[in-house]
């Protein structure tokens, strides 16, 4: 069993999901050999390898948001590349999209790494270790007026009363 956490691991299950459908949905009777959206997309003179990329896209930007290291997601960005470059020369270029299929080593390159990586501490956690004085303001409360007004470049204004967000001046 993995040490992912079960929103990663439904996460990942709905990426092998739509990987299997991109790249190996049906199954060719005669050559027994396994074909997907992405394939029949490609058929489509030009557009349908620009179609393809979406998903292909997604994968790739859901391992981004979950935590994918630099250099694989530049692995996983290479094999959409070969992919889409390849798979956009008439006739060799469909037959290589059977073989490749980017979608379905993008996942397992995911999943791979996200089972080795160790779990990154939770925010909480982290932010409870630094001293309270590192900690600032977020960037939307810097942006309040009240905030502006109470602060001057990032400083405290000495002034005896201070602006309520909703107008009602508060003794200090």
């Amino acid at each position: 069993m993995s040490d992912l956490s079960p929103l990663q691991e439904r996460k990942l299950e709905t990426l092998d999901r739509l990987a299997q459908r991109m790249d190996r949905a049906f199954r060719i009777p005669v050559f027994g050999v396994r074909i997907g959206w992405d394939s029949i997309a490609g058929l489509v003179p030009g557009v349908g390898d620009a179609v393809a990329l979406i998903p292909a896209g997604y994968i790739l930007y859901s391992g981004y948001r979950m935590g994918a290291s630099a250099p694989i997601l530049a692995r996983m960005a290479a094999n959409i590349g070969v992919d889409a470059l390849i798979g956009s020369v008439p006739l060799v270029g469909d037959l290589f999209d059977v073989a490749w299929k980017a979608n379905t080593r993008n996942t397992a390159l995911l999943r791979r790494h996200l089972e080795e990586t160790p779990p990154k501490e939770p925010l909480p956690k982290r932010l409870g270790r630094k001293p309270f004085s590192s900690l600032t303001p977020p960037r939307e409360l810097k942006m309040a007026p009240s905030y502006v007004g109470m602060h001057h470049r990032g400083k405290p204004r000495n002034r005896p009363a201070w602006q309520h967000p909703l107008s009602r001046t508060l003794d200090r």
